[in-house]
């Protein structure tokens, strides 16, 4: 480690590796990729923490990845500080070595009715029931800065130190993210626990409205899913738009984390973890299911440049090589098919297939006119241009530049993985 190195920011973005069984549970892989963003080193207290949060809100809100939504857009962060966590247990009178057992199925309470964590809490777990029932009275406030002031306000909260200096923490934090502007993105939710250890702060996850989809969105999808084939292969469900993901990121602050590795002295950290799969996933079920939303393309190539002919056709392959590469040199994005002499209907099929909007056509009586068709693909009948249009080979560049430009919006599986790629990460879940 260099020890020059006091303060970093970093990003990664790579396959990483959960240790589970194959889980028949949508998005929750073994193997996936993931985004991270981290601050380690010293600083004000509560400042990288603030930040963290708003680039969360900048790649779920700017970026569009929070989708539609009421009054937060689409998405929501999650936070709860385990040491607020940590001082409820202690005043309701959880015993120190059940703790993060118990902490552990308060946190299902976003998927569970509280009857069922509280049965796994007392018959399971042997908590005395009156603990839960306390414990209950805190976990279901949720709410923003008003949160902190109505526990301050209760006299079991003044008495425990951790508890105290937890929501000094959350107060701040509260004032920095005001100061950000993303207050309104932002949930204080006593029943969030997290279930890894190294956190030592501030925690929080992030939800979308397509994370578990409910109400009139949540009919949609499904319904688009029932007519979807069923895929025996799929063992994550991911292709069960009606099925959701949970969070699709989440981090925290984890203080001693790197000094168990270092050996050395401890170095703040705080971080956040983007799902990339998670995001995709619901992504694609979303634009699938809403008809008006961009088309999804499997490609970014918007030229597929092709080639037909009577008796004795040729192919006229370098000739598809000559028009490509003009395309190319004008930055239009074209390919062509390898094959010698490939049948229309299969350049077509393999245009639709990838989603190509547009075809150049090159025909052996066009050629010696100086000329080439543009088609666009999916054009209804009786539109004018249904056949395509013919237009001189000099003209094929500012015509193709002319037809592509409404076309910028259109969102592919590769301009998907731009807005999460530009965009910043914590440890792993």
């Amino acid at each position: 480690m260099n020890s020059t190195v006091q303060n970093i920011k970093r990003y990664h973005i790579a396959k990483v590796y959960r240790r589970d069984q194959p889980a028949m549970s949508k998005g929750r892989m073994r193997e996936f990729y993931q985004c991270d963003f981290d601050i380690a080193g010293v600083y004000e207290r509560m400042v990288p923490d603030a930040e963290i949060i708003r680039i969360i809100c900048e790649v779920f809100g700017k970026h569009g990845l929070g989708w539609s939504g009421e009054k937060s857009g689409g998405f929501t962060v999650k936070i709860n500080h385990r040491g607020v966590l940590d001082g409820v247990f202690e005043v309701c009178g959880v015993p120190q070595e059940k703790i993060r057992s118990i902490s552990s199925a308060v946190d299902k309470l976003d998927k569970s009715p509280w009857q069922e964590i509280k049965n796994e809490m007392v018959v399971e777990k042997g908590l005395d029931e009156e603990v839960a029932n306390r414990i209950w009275e805190f976990v279901q406030r949720k709410g923003g800065p008003e949160v902190v002031e109505d526990l301050r306000k209760d006299e079991r909260v003044i008495e425990n130190q951790r508890l105290t200096q937890g929501l000094d923490d959350m107060e701040l934090l509260f004032g920095y993210l005001d100061a950000f502007g993303i207050l309104k993105h932002v949930e204080f939710n006593l029943s969030l626990a997290r279930g890894l250890d190294y956190y030592t702060g501030v925690i929080y996850e992030v939800v979308t409205e397509g994370s578990a989809p409910t109400g009139e969105t949540g009919q949609k999808l499904q319904k688009h899913a029932k007519k979807e084939k069923a895929n025996e292969f799929d063992e994550d469900r991911s292709n069960d738009p009606s099925i959701g993901v949970g969070s699709v990121a989440a981090g925290g602050r984890y203080d001693g984390l790197v000094g168990m590795f270092s050996g050395k002295a401890q170095v703040p950290c705080v971080g956040i973890s983007f799902g990339v799969d998670r995001i995709f996933s619901i992504s694609k079920a979303r634009m699938e299911a809403d008809k008006s939303a961009p088309a999804v393309r499997s490609t970014e190539v918007d030229v597929f440049v092709m080639a037909f002919g009577g008796k004795g056709f040729t192919g006229l392959l370098k000739e598809r090589m000559q028009v490509t590469k003009i395309l190319w040199d004008a930055s239009i994005k074209a390919e062509f098919a390898y094959k010698q002499k490939p049948k229309l209907p299969a350049q077509f099929k393999q245009a639709e297939q990838a989603g190509i909007p547009f075809a150049v056509i090159l025909g052996e009586e066009e050629q010696s006119q100086g000329k080439v068709k543009i088609k666009e693909m999916g054009l209804p009948e009786g539109h004018p241009e249904k056949d395509g249009m013919l237009v001189a080979l000099e003209e094929l560049v500012p015509e193709m530049r002319k037809r592509l430009s409404p076309n910028v919006g259109d969102m592919s599986i590769d301009t998907l993985a731009k807005g999460v790629n530009d965009l910043p990460p914590s440890p792993p879940d």
